[in-house]
């Protein structure tokens, strides 16, 4: 599917408010609410907007620690590691390990007993951990 100026100007006001109104979101963009409805629709079907989700303030949530794993495994990881709730996003990767991986915990301690566990009943050779010291930019 190829997304013209008026899909990019819909989905730049959908990244900011997900929650606006077809109405609002016509007249942000200069189009009709009916035209507006339509694209979106069809974005839909095309998979190019897939779900909307909500940004959430990390301290809030205690999920303020966070860290980034790059690992190397001897197998691709499995759904039932996928789903864990500490794991936000897996990306493969090229160079010297095969995953890089975001991570949320509420303290030190919580992360100290995940990756205990991760390294230990993985299929894991290898790992190097970075810690988050300063958020200064999290899109979704």
């Amino acid at each position: 599917m190829i997304l013209d100026n008026k899909d990019h100007k819909i989905i730049a006001v959908l990244r900011d408010n997900a929650r606006i109104s077809i109405r609002d979101l016509a007249k942000k963009t200069n189009l009709r609410p009916s035209t507006v409805h339509q694209r979106i629709k069809r974005l839909k079907q095309e998979k190019v907007i897939e779900k909307y989700t909500l940004k959430l303030n990390n301290k809030a949530i205690e999920e303020n620690f966070i860290a980034f794993i790059l690992a190397n495994t001897k197998k691709d990881l499995d759904q039932i590691t996928l789903a864990n709730k500490h794991i936000k996003e897996v990306f493969g990767i090229t160079g010297e390990y095969d995953i890089i991986m975001k991570l949320k915990f509420k303290d030190v301690e919580e992360f100290n007993d995940f990756i205990l566990k991760f390294r230990k009943e993985l299929a894991i050779k290898e790992t190097l951990t970075m810690v988050v010291t300063a958020n200064i930019k999290e899109e979704l």
